[in-house]
Order: C-alpha cells, then sequence, then structure tokens
C-alpha cells in the first residue's frame, strides 16, 4: 500500500533530522507501527484504536491526550538525546558496528496502551484469533515478556526507543496503583457523575442532598458525595451518606 522508502523518509532517524530534515520530527508519528501495511496490521491498529478509545473513556480526555504526547515526546527527547551522545560524546558509530539505523517507532507506545488498560481492567477478557477469551492480566504478562526479549536482544538505540517509550505507562502505574477498578457499569456511572458535575458548574447548580434537600449554598461547609450504590448518581450530605436507604 505504501512504498517503505516513502515510509523511511518519515521515520525518525535522528541522524537524518541533525542533517535538516526537521519533518520526521512530527511525521513518525503517523508512520505505521511495523514497515509494510497488510490486513494484520489494520486489524492491530483497529485494536489498539479500541483500546485507546476505552482508555479515554476511563481516564477523561486531557489525562489519555497527556498519557499519549507525553509518550511521543519522551521516545523522541531519548532517541535525539541518545542520537548526540553516541554521535558527539563517545563517538560511536553505531550505523557501522550494527548495520542499523536509529529510527523511533510507535509500536511500544501502542503496547503502553494494552498494559494501561491491563491495569485498569486486569479481569476484562479479549478474545486472542477472535476465539479465545483471555483476561488482560495473563496477556500484560505475555507482552511484558516480549517487551523484555526485544529489550535485551535490541541494540543500544532499539533499547532506548523501548524504555522512553514506556516511562509514561511507568508514571501511569506508578500514580494509579490502587486505582479502582471499574467494570463496565461503574465505569458507565462515572462518566455520568462527570457529566453532571460539567452540567452543574455549568449551570451554577451546585449541590444538593436528596435526602434533607440541604444545598452547598445554604450550608457550605456541608459535605456531599454521590452514592456508587444506588442508581442515577444521586447526591447525599454528609449526614445522610451512610445512613439513607440505597434505592
Amino acid at each position: 500500500m505504501f512504498q517503505p522508502k516513502i515510509l523511511f523518509m518519515l521515520t525518525l532517524d535522528p541522524a537524518a533530522v541533525m542533517h535538516g530534515q526537521v519533518w520526521r520530527l512530527f511525521t513518525w508519528i503517523i508512520t505505521p507501527p511495523v514497515f509494510g501495511v497488510d490486513i494484520f496490521t489494520i486489524i492491530m491498529l483497529i485494536f489498539y484504536y479500541s483500546l485507546g478509545s476505552l482508555l479515554e473513556r476511563t481516564i477523561g480526555t486531557f489525562l489519555y491526550n497527556l498519557y499519549m504526547f507525553s509518550s511521543m515526546l519522551f521516545t523522541m527527547i531519548g532517541i535525539m538525546l541518545a542520537h548526540i551522545f553516541c554521535t558527539y560524546i563517545i563517538r560511536y558509530d553505531y550505523v557501522s558496528s550494527t548495520g542499523y539505523f536509529a529510527y523511533a517507532s510507535t509500536y511500544y507506545i501502542l503496547m503502553s496502551i494494552f498494559l494501561a488498560i491491563a491495569v485498569c481492567y486486569p479481569d476484562m477478557s479479549v478474545l486472542y484469533a477472535m476465539i479465545i477469551p483471555i483476561k488482560m492480566k495473563y496477556l500484560s504478562i505475555l507482552y511484558i515478556v516480549i517487551i523484555a526479549y526485544y529489550f535485551i536482544n535490541e541494540t543500544f538505540m532499539g533499547r532506548v526507543n523501548i524504555a522512553m517509550s514506556l516511562v509514561s505507562f511507568v508514571i501511569f502505574y506508578l500514580s494509579t496503583k490502587n486505582f479502582r477498578k471499574f467494570s463496565p457499569k461503574q465505569m458507565k456511572r462515572r462518566r455520568n457523575y462527570n457529566r453532571q458535575v460539567r452540567t452543574a458548574k455549568q449551570g451554577n447548580i451546585g449541590h444538593r442532598c436528596v435526602v434533607c434537600g440541604r444545598t452547598d449554598k445554604d450550608y457550605p461547609d456541608l459535605q456531599f458525595r454521590y452514592c456508587s450504590k444506588c442508581t442515577g448518581n444521586k447526591e447525599y450530605c454528609q449526614d445522610h451518606l451512610f445512613t439513607h436507604t440505597h434505592n
């Protein structure tokens, strides 16, 4: 579908960037994670797109965009600094020594999306080969083994690419160690809650207890919370949050 030479002109080759091909700093993001586009690559991209959409719905659009752009930024900075270190500081010609050009790929960034989903939904199942259901927590172990294998067998620049692509995931994992595991129903309730909060702020409605009717305007020191066990995202004051009847 795409000529390999055209794709190669879009990759993040740090040596080429240093020689004036600055467009590579941006175009590498849109190149396929592997050279050559076939039916399997298309299926893989569709699969990761669905995972990305799920991650966006889970953590919110802002945090999802921050996760993706920071992954790309870390990868780009890591590859460029590694090239500068090898070429201008230790005078190591990695192309002549390894026979490989250094370039960044989004392949491991996509894998980090899978790992992030596995952190949020470890018991969610996906269909392997569209037939066999396997839980995310088991597939994530396989992914980690594959990444470790690639890391061991890669060149120095390849290891930099892998490591920097996963920095955002490591930060995400460390910041969500106590992340609540959402079921699809809980996730929908969470989205509805966020939507209602935004609507309340836009309409300047405030908080109101469904039992006693008190609001945060009348009682500014009163705490209000939504009950996750009640349907409809009902809000209660601190006096009725633990004493009301769930419905």
